[in-house]
């Protein structure tokens, strides 16, 4: 394997298994890799610094406020100059700290500030593995688009046995050469994407919006970054962590989507995911409205919201090569998810059942009906990052 140009940011953070870092280092190295080190103080109670540098044949880092450090390079651009973050071993306290979002020493505050991939290598005592905090910290940062590899089951120093053991340098290697050299199909594309719901205000308090969590269109624009897209993600208010590698632009109402959507024009692709209320009050009140002395409700006059679907679908200059539209439906899917295809003018529609039933209104899973010109492809029931994962291949597909 060669990885000549690549450029590699290793963090080693605390545990016994900090020594096997050394061998990875002088695989990358002899891949042609260029590494540069962080030492966490944890890690340094294992390696040392000198150790880590003969090896890499470069500075090792260890210290957020060393003003010689922060004078010749300074933690944002050392965390930005990789081509890929790798944590190995990554003790359960940093994966605390990556999922929490805490930047309290240098190698937190460099992961929290790049923009490139994360590739973490866990290592630590089989029940500190299987204790639910770590399995939340993990699956939350899968969901952030940082890979995981391992760890591996086997015996251990504390004389346990189970998963926890760092996977091996040339595995963890071989991980770093498949990110470093996947396909980037859609390198030098633009794609816009939009996700979440819209809060439309009834007053300056109260506000009329859906049950929509952002969940899968924010894994949309992850997979499509993932594919080498320059992707600018529109966002109705939600709880979902922002995608890696995506520029976010947050909104409240589909005037202000639609206005950030066609700032962000032109692009290549259009995937509108977000599940826009279709109507809005027209002249929200500038007060909170009071009761009544009688109790009766007000008067609420809708007016129809903004098409952003059919707007960026609309023929011209601008328009988008590919633009989807999603249609979330509780009867009758197929009928009225066509329907919206011709009525729209766009080009694919990714149909979905959202009845309380189902579960997938705010859930993990989804089941997609992809529905083009060229007829309907009934998608199985999978993991929202799934649906993404093979939309983004679509989208791909036919942009290439």
């Amino acid at each position: 394997m060669t990885l000549a140009g690549k450029r590699v940011l290793l963090i080693v953070s605390g545990g016994i298994a900090a020594y096997k870092a050394i061998e990875l280092i002088r695989l990358l190295r002899k891949a042609s890799c260029a590494v540069t080190c962080v030492l966490t103080a944890g890690g340094a109670q294992f390696v040392t610094q000198l150790s880590l540098q003969a090896i890499s044949e470069g500075k090792v880092y260890t210290d957020l406020f060393s003003l010689t450090d922060e004078s010749e390079m300074g933690h944002i651009q050392l965390s930005r100059s990789a081509d890929l973050v790798v944590v190995a071993p990554a003790s359960a306290d940093i994966l605390a700290k990556m999922a929490a979002g805490l930047a309290g020493d240098l190698a937190s505050t460099l992961l929290l500030a790049t923009d490139k991939r994360v590739l973490v290598a866990p290592a630590m005592n089989v029940r500190m593995w299987s204790h639910p905090a770590t399995v939340a910290n993990v699956a939350t940062l899968r969901r952030r688009g940082v890979a995981v590899i391992g760890p591996d089951e086997g015996a251990m120093a504390c004389n346990e046995f189970g998963a926890g053991r760092l996977s091996e340098p040339p595995a963890i290697l071989a991980a770093i050469g498949a990110l470093l050299t996947a396909p980037q199909p859609l390198a030098g594309r633009h794609v816009l994407v939009t996700s979440g719901p819209t809060h439309e205000p009834i007053d300056p308090v109260r506000y009329i919006a859906n049950r929509s969590s952002g969940r899968q269109g924010h894994a949309i624009a992850g997979a499509l970054a993932a594919l080498g897209a320059r992707v600018t993600l529109v966002s109705g208010p939600v709880s979902v962590p922002d995608p890696a590698g995506v520029t976010v632009r947050r909104v409240e109402t589909a005037a202000e989507m639609l206005a950030a959507c066609t700032a962000a024009l032109p692009a290549d692709a259009a995937i509108c995911a977000a599940a826009v209320a279709d109507w809005r009050v027209e002249n929200a009140a500038g007060l909170k409205l009071k009761k009544t002395p009688d109790g009766a409700p007000p008067g609420l006059h809708l007016v129809p919201n903004p098409d952003i679907l059919a707007t960026l679908s609309a023929t011209g200059p601008e328009r988008p090569r590919l633009v989807v539209g999603f249609a979330a439906e509780t009867h009758d899917l197929r009928t009225h998810a066509a329907d919206k295809l011709r009525r729209k003018g766009c080009d694919w529609i990714v149909a979905n059942d959202v009845s309380p039933a189902t579960g997938i209104m705010g859930g993990t899973e989804n089941e997609v009906h992809l529905i083009t010109h060229d007829g309907i492809e009934d998608w199985p029931r999978m993991d929202k990052d799934a649906v993404a994962a093979r939309l983004a291949a679509r989208v791909a597909a036919a942009l290439a």
